[in-house]
């Protein structure tokens, strides 16, 4: 008994010792270097939550204000009132690919009435529209695609800047154990433990950036396909609409 009371106080300073060194303490006491990594690493991440939080509720919108308008369209055959209702859908890429090529189709439509040649006009109409149509579509694009840049290159830069202050963290510690009467680990731990926070920095920025982008890139993927195939139902109906004039 006296002797587990002798080890008792001979191990107790130590873990109180290493129980002082909290996640804050190591923040704080780590080197400049290490500190600018883990600022650097703290203002991806900052930015990145944002701009999920952001993604998150335009893409859950376009999906919900695109099932509306392709309801509508299917379910309403007069595409002017269709035209008036996907006004209210500002934030649905199928709906503004629809706007794009129904104007185009009234402008076309407009000149064929004013033209004689009619086989012309048929065939260069479809195209318009197309063109039209297309355009929207990569307008659209382009808009769901925002911002995912600096999601890629957050997953990507990150865990390196991470591994930079780690290697730098370490570096220190080593070069200070050198000029150190001790050389045992106890000496290099809090440094090495410094260090390792810029790599767990660098995953915690990287981590939720990476798995944000995929998602993101595969719902950008389920609207790019309904605005493809939705675009190609609307020049059917338009080549029909020019065939019957003919």
């Amino acid at each position: 008994m006296p002797y587990f009371s002798i080890y008792q106080l001979a191990v107790q300073p130590d873990t109180l010792g290493m129980q002082q060194h909290g996640i804050l303490d190591l923040v704080t006491g780590s080197g400049p270097v290490v500190q600018s990594v883990l600022y650097v690493l703290i203002l991806f991440s900052v930015v990145s939550w944002g701009i999920i939080l952001y993604k998150f509720r335009r893409v859950r919108t376009a999906k919900r204000q695109s099932a509306s308008f392709i309801e509508i369209f299917w379910e309403s055959r007069n595409l002017a009132s269709i035209h008036e209702a996907s006004r209210e859908l500002a934030d649905s890429p199928v709906a503004q690919v629809f706007i794009a090529g129904y104007e185009e189709l009234l402008r076309v439509s407009r000149r064929n009435a004013t033209e004689s040649d009619n086989l012309t006009t048929d065939l260069s109409g479809v195209d318009n529209v197309a063109r039209a149509m297309k355009r929207a579509t990569t307008v659209e694009l382009t808009k769901l695609e925002q911002a995912l840049t600096f999601l890629a290159t957050t997953s990507g830069t990150t865990p390196f800047i991470g591994l930079f202050g780690t290697v730098w963290g370490i570096m220190n510690a080593f070069l200070g154990l050198s000029v150190s009467r001790s050389s045992t680990i106890q000496a290099v731990a809090p440094g090495i433990a410094e260090a390792l926070i810029a790599t767990a920095a660098g995953l915690l920025a990287a981590i939720p950036a990476l798995i944000a982008y995929n998602h993101f890139l595969q719902e950008i993927r389920v609207l790019t396909a309904d605005m493809e195939n939705f675009t190609q139902e609307f020049l059917n109906i338009a080549e029909r609409h020019f065939t019957k004039k003919a």
